[in-house]
């Protein structure tokens, strides 16, 4: 009967959600979802963050570009609607190693850094999600450094968290 309830008011609250190519519970989703977050701080997303976001999707998941698409499309709608960042975190702390759950932070990295600047909310929200994340605070700032070594990007250093 509680089972019966939970389905009910999951099918209320979002009624669509069956027809996901990916459940809650896949840290592929959940880490998407992070990803949007991301690239969606700093207003609109550039064509340049929009195309590293589904690269990033297509080669780290391997996925082809039509459930990329899904995926990106149905992370979209529930990022928005997200309340923080522990939901997707705690979806994929539960799935991943440290070095799984260090890909994502470095994911989120070349997000930042796509568009050639780095916020100071870009930069917290990766500080918040690596610390919920398990990641420790060197290593969130060695990847931050290796990340934009390799992009050309800029490391302030007097930015929040390094």
């Amino acid at each position: 009967m509680l089972d019966g309830l939970r389905q009910f008011i999951a099918d209320i609250v979002a009624p669509h959600a069956q027809d996901r190519a990916f459940g809650d519970s896949d840290y592929r989703f959940a880490a998407t979802a992070l990803l949007v977050h991301v690239v969606s701080l700093d207003g609109q997303p550039s064509a340049a963050e929009k195309g590293k976001l589904h690269n990033l999707i297509e080669s780290h998941f391997k996925l082809d570009r039509g459930t990329a698409d899904r995926l990106i499309a149905d992370a979209t709608q529930v990022e928005g609607e997200a309340v923080d960042l522990y939901h997707f975190t705690s979806v994929i702390m539960r799935s991943l190693d440290e070095e799984g759950r260090k890909r994502i932070v470095q994911m989120m990295w070349e997000l930042v850094y796509a568009d050639g600047q780095v916020t100071e909310f870009e930069d917290n929200v990766v500080w918040r999600a690596s610390d919920l994340l398990g990641i420790s605070q060197r290593d969130r700032i060695d990847l931050k450094h290796a990340v934009a070594d390799r992009t050309g990007g800029q490391v302030k250093d007097g930015a929040l968290g390094g």
